[in-house]
Order: structure tokens, then C-alpha cells, then sequence
């Protein structure tokens, strides 16, 4: 072959190369490698963009000219921009979008900001646009700016704005609760404390939803209701729990806060006793829907953990309640929206539920305790200090849970239908008499969910917010994460059954864990090394100091010749240590540099090395055909 020839045959090879490059980059269908898939929509997406019936805009704006724009912003961007793609080309032509560069005094810019589009300055004093405009009709809705800590749940944001942008009336919220979240009606009579206002929780919910009251005297639930939130009931009829049984079994959501020693109500026990009514139930309970989904719960039962006992000022000073938990970052399930972002909360005298194994429902723990909890019986509260309570818990070994999310298919708790209301019935019995009512659902008609919440008291603005006094006008200063837990909670339950199966995914950036578990072996040797030579040394200084008081003369300290000789092998010791510490530095070091240029080397020479594979086949075979 002339030399000519084979110049040609590169050339036409490198011109197949980029024209393969080009075809695959213009072709739709993609292969998603990523560990975690994020590339790729997820079931629940796809089934919520199958149900788009009016086309959707949506304009991308993200200032891709700014000058000084850090690389992980246009990284996360295209990341953002390509898994737009993916919506677009899944809506079936229901979904149109605009990728917008909105540069300085533009009009672009102008639009961004009308429709609500934040800019971020700079260092350079340049405004930066990262956000998303969704509208469909008369109804918009923006994500103001995409923000890296949320990259594992971007595919959930954008599923929700789409949703959210289809909605043109409020969800329906039923509340049953006993716990005092609205204001009393009622104008106090003169010269009484007018009433404390609506708990913040309740204006949160209210933001998002339209709230039906129900009381625990009725006997059904309100028609279409989205969502159910049923907190700290007190004494349901049979037939009302019935029918949140049914609720959960039409396939609806259903929050659930129930608690085995509420505070507010201990508080409010000590008030009615002074004016002679009765105390009231500082427990709550729904045990026959409890025992159908194989929950255990026990009601009496109050989970101590001294590991994150809260420090609680009291007449006798600071002292620690291991009832009170104050639960930092690590206790939070961070693969879940509504948990995601949290970084400590406060749960008053909580209780914990355990799920029966079972094919048909699984449990998602959302908050848990450190595996040194266990459980104190609630009426030994009111008798026992709380540094004797701390050890009287008995650790179980393994966390307890104290939220979780139920999924799946239920079961009815009651099976013969409807049960009759017998007169002062407490739901706390199953009434399987038959009625003329038509019989109910068994089973779930479609995958139920229930969040499990085993407190109450974080709801309120005692334990969650500050009420400050500023400029003549009131002021909110969150005390921990609680009111973002409570508004989060229903915002995912309440958006869709295709957005509550939506789980967060990986992001882009992916640790080098085979470096980080060299590193963290090495330091584990280095700090055990130093940790053996602290320990000699606090030896030696304790010889010295015994020295020191037996054998003085006249300010002068006389050594032994064992001290001495101790002296001298602690400092041979010593720098032996030292040296050794620098060999595992160094070897660290290498092994690293050596792994970079492994990768380094990988990274240049895979496509090379592929193409050159790929030619010598190609060439095989042709000259295998021309000598055949």
C-alpha cells in the first residue's frame, strides 16, 4: 500500500470519527452510565408528563457569557440543560422549551427578572441568572435560581414546578387535630388575654392548601380531599376512623402525628385541675389502623437517647433531658425531600414504631435516634429527674425511628365494612357489626402513602419559632428546622403520587473514594501512633512530678538514673515516630500521584488506544480479503 493511500485512509478515518461524534450527539436516544442514573426520568416523571393536556413553555435562563463565571455553574448548567432536553423530548411536543443567555441591560434580562428569575451578583459585579420559568395558560410558576445543594433532587424540582404550573385551584387539606394550631374564634370577654394567634405551621399550610376542619365527633370525611392530616386525635368515632381507613385505601395520602406524652397537653393537665375539669389524654393512638399495616407502636412508651439529650435551663440550672432530642444533621434521611435540607430539630417526649416485614408495605425512616436510645415509661416522667431518667434508659443497640414513610398496598382494618356508631363509642374497638352501607375497600386500590410522625409538640411555635418585637410589627426567628419539616411534610404529600415516588439521585461530582479510604487508613495509623505516644509521655510527666515532691534539694530537681534513662527512650521513641510519620506521608503521597497518572494516562489514551483497536481489525480482515 503507497503511502499516499494510507494517508488518505487516516484522514478518512479521523472524518469518521467526528462525523460518528456528530451523529451521537444529535441522535435522541442516550445511554445513561451513571452509577445512580441521573440522567435518566424516572417512572413517576414520565407518568406526569404523560398527563399534560395544554402545552408548556419553559424558559431555561442561565447567563452562559458572563465573564468569570465559575466552572462548576456552567457544569451544573449543562447538566440542568440537558436533563430539560430529556422533558422535552418525553411530553410528546406538550413541553416547549427556550434556553435564554440573558445578557447585562438586556432585554432578556428584563424578562428574567419579570417573570421572577433572581440574579446572583457577583465579584465582578455581574449579575448571574440560573432559573427556570414554567406557564401554561395564565398560570406561571419559576424555580428563582438552581442551587447546587439541591442537585440531588433537581429532577423532583423541576417534576414539581410542572405539576404546580397545571394547578389552577388550592389542594384539599382535612385537618383532625386536637393540638390548638387555629386561633379560637371567639372574642375574650373584658379584661382576659386575647388569644394567642394561629400557630406559623398553620399559615404555612395554608399557603399551599385549602384546609377543612373536621372534628372528632363526625362521622365521615369531606368530599375530594387531597390530603389528610390527622394530628394528635383525641377519641374518634369508630366510623370516622373508618373512613380515614378508606382514605388511605382510595390510593390518597395521609399524615400522621401521634405521640405518647405531649407536652402542651401536660401543661394544660395542670390548668384544668385548677379550674375542676378533667385532665386531658397527653396520649394519642389509632390502633386498629395501626395493627392492619403491621405498625408497633406503643403508646405509653417515651424514647430517651442521651447522646442527643437537649440542654434545657431550669431552677436548678442547665440541665440535660434525654427526652428532649435535639437532632442534628446526621439524623435526617437525606435521599428524602421532606428531610433532605434539614439540619437539627427539637422533639419533646417522642415516641418510635417499628414495620412488620411484609411484601406488600415498606418503610422509609426519616428521622431516627443514635443507637444508644431505648425507652422510658411515660408516667415515670412526671416522678423521675432527668439525670436520673439518663440511666434508666437501657440502650437498644440499634436506632429508633421516629418518622417514616409508609408505602404501598394496605389492608383494610375493617374487614365486614362500615362499623355502626354505638353511643359513646371511642373507635378504640372494632365494631364489625354488618350495615345496609355498601362494603368498603379491602384493599388499596392503587400504592398508599402514610408519613408516620411519633411527636407532636414540634409543631408548635413554642418549640419552633421566636416571636420578636421589630419596628411596631412581629418578627419570626426560626429556633431549628421544625417549621420547615412540618411545611415540607404535606408539600410533598400533597403535590402527586407521581412526585412523592420521585426520590433524589446522585449528583455529577463523584468522590474519588479510593483515594479518600487511603487517606483516612493512613491518618487512622498516624493518629493511633500518636495517641501511643501521648500516652507515654503523660507517663513520663507523671514520674517527673512524683520526683519533683519527694526529691528536692534546694529547687534543684535530681533525677534517677531509671527517669533518665525513661527521658532518653521516650525521645528515641519519639523520633522514631516522627520519622515513621513522614514514610506514611510519603507513601501516601505516591500511591496518590501514581493513582492520578494512572487515570491520567487512561483518560488520554482509551479513545486513542479504541480507534487504534478498531483500525487494526478493520485492516485484518481487509487483508484477509484481498489475500483470500
Amino acid at each position: 500500500m503507497k503511502i499516499g493511500e494510507k494517508s488518505t485512509i487516516v484522514l478518512l478515518l479521523l472524518a469518521a470519527l467526528v462525523l460518528i461524534n456528530f451523529l451521537a450527539s444529535s441522535y435522541p436516544a442516550k445511554l445513561d452510565l451513571t452509577a445512580q442514573r441521573i440522567y435518566t426520568l424516572s417512572k413517576g416523571t414520565r407518568s406526569l408528563l404523560a398527563k399534560i393536556e395544554e402545552p408548556v413553555d419553559l424558559q431555561f435562563y442561565f447567563s452562559r457569557s458572563l465573564e468569570g463565571l465559575p466552572i462548576s455553574f456552567k457544569n451544573y448548567a449543562t447538566r440542568v440543560e440537558e436533563l430539560l432536553r430529556q422533558y422535552e423530548a418525553a411530553a410528546n411536543g406538550l413541553i416547549r422549551l427556550e434556553v435564554i443567555d440573558p445578557e447585562p441591560d438586556s432585554e432578556e434580562e428584563e424578562a428574567a427578572a419579570r417573570a421572577g428569575i433572581r440574579g446572583q451578583s457577583l465579584q465582578n459585579g455581574g449579575a448571574l441568572y440560573f432559573g427556570l420559568s414554567a406557564a401554561q395558560a395564565d398560570n406561571q410558576a419559576v424555580i428563582a435560581f438552581f442551587t447546587t445543594n439541591r442537585e440531588s433532587f433537581l429532577e423532583y424540582d423541576i417534576s414539581q414546578l410542572l405539576y404546580s404550573v397545571q394547578q389552577f385551584d388550592k389542594p384539599r387539606l382535612g385537618l383532625l387535630t386536637s393540638l390548638p394550631l387555629r386561633s379560637p374564634t371567639a372574642m375574650p370577654m373584658p379584661g382576659q388575654p386575647r388569644p394567642a394567634p394561629d400557630q406559623v405551621v398553620l399559615g404555612e399550610w395554608e399557603r399551599t392548601f385549602e384546609i377543612i376542619d373536621i372534628q372528632a365527633s363526625d362521622t365521615d370525611l369531606p368530599d375530594n380531599l387531597d390530603l389528610l392530616a390527622v394530628i394528635h386525635p383525641q377519641e374518634p368515632g369508630p366510623q370516622l376512623v373508618y373512613a380515614i381507613d378508606q382514605h388511605v385505601l382510595a390510593g390518597k395520602p395521609l399524615f400522621l402525628a401521634l405521640d405518647p406524652s405531649s407536652r402542651h397537653f401536660k401543661d394544660q393537665g395542670g390548668q384544668n385541675q385548677m379550674f375542676g375539669r378533667p385532665p386531658p389524654n397527653v396520649s394519642s393512638d389509632l390502633p386498629n389502623l395501626l395493627a392492619a399495616w403491621g405498625v408497633t407502636y406503643e403508646s405509653q412508651q417515651v424514647v430517651g437517647d442521651n447522646t442527643l439529650a437537649s440542654q434545657v435551663i431550669t431552677n436548678q440550672g442547665n440541665v440535660r433531658f434525654p427526652v428532649w432530642l435535639t437532632l442534628p444533621e446526621g439524623q435526617f434521611n437525606a435521599d428524602l425531600l421532606p428531610t433532605s435540607t434539614l439540619k437539627t430539630m427539637l422533639m419533646i417526649e417522642a415516641g418510635s414504631f417499628t414495620l412488620s416485614e411484609s411484601e406488600d408495605l415498606k418503610l422509609v425512616p426519616m428521622i431516627q435516634t443514635t443507637a444508644s436510645a431505648g425507652n422510658v415509661a411515660s408516667m415515670m416522667l412526671n416522678f423521675t429527674p432527668p439525670e436520673e431518667l439518663g440511666r434508666q434508659i437501657n440502650p437498644a443497640g440499634e436506632p429508633k425511628i421516629l418518622a417514616g414513610l409508609i408505602e404501598g398496598a394496605f389492608r383494610t382494618a375493617y374487614p365486614n365494612g362500615r362499623p355502626a356508631d354505638p353511643a359513646g363509642g371511642t373507635g378504640d374497638e372494632p365494631d364489625e357489626a354488618e350495615s345496609p352501607d355498601p362494603p368498603g375497600l379491602k384493599t388499596s386500590t392503587r400504592p398508599g402513602t402514610v408519613m408516620l410522625v411519633m411527636d407532636t409538640d414540634w409543631l408548635l411555635d413554642t418549640y419552633s419559632v421566636r416571636r420578636m418585637n421589630f419596628l411596631g410589627m412581629t418578627a419570626l426567628e426560626p429556633l431549628n428546622d421544625n417549621l420547615s419539616f412540618g411545611s415540607s411534610c404535606l408539600e410533598y404529600l400533597g403535590g402527586s403520587e407521581d412526585l412523592i415516588s420521585i426520590r433524589g439521585k446522585g449528583t455529577i461530582l463523584r468522590p474519588f473514594k479510593v483515594v479518600q479510604r487511603m487517606e483516612v487508613a493512613a491518618q487512622e495509623r498516624h493518629q493511633a501512633q500518636l495517641e501511643e505516644v501521648e500516652a507515654r509521655l503523660r507517663e513520663v510527666q507523671n514520674q517527673l512530678n512524683q520526683l519533683a515532691t519527694e526529691q528536692t534539694e534546694g529547687r534543684r530537681l535530681v533525677a534517677t538514673p531509671e527517669i533518665q534513662k525513661s527521658i532518653e527512650d521516650f525521645r528515641a521513641q519519639e523520633a522514631s515516630v516522627r520519622a515513621e510519620r513522614r514514610k506514611i506521608r510519603k507513601a501516601l503521597r505516591e500511591d496518590i500521584e501514581r493513582l492520578e497518572t494512572v487515570l491520567l494516562l487512561a483518560n488520554l489514551l482509551i479513545v486513542p488506544v479504541g480507534i487504534g483497536l478498531l483500525g487494526v481489525v478493520f485492516f485484518t480482515r481487509r487483508n484477509r480479503r484481498q489475500t483470500i
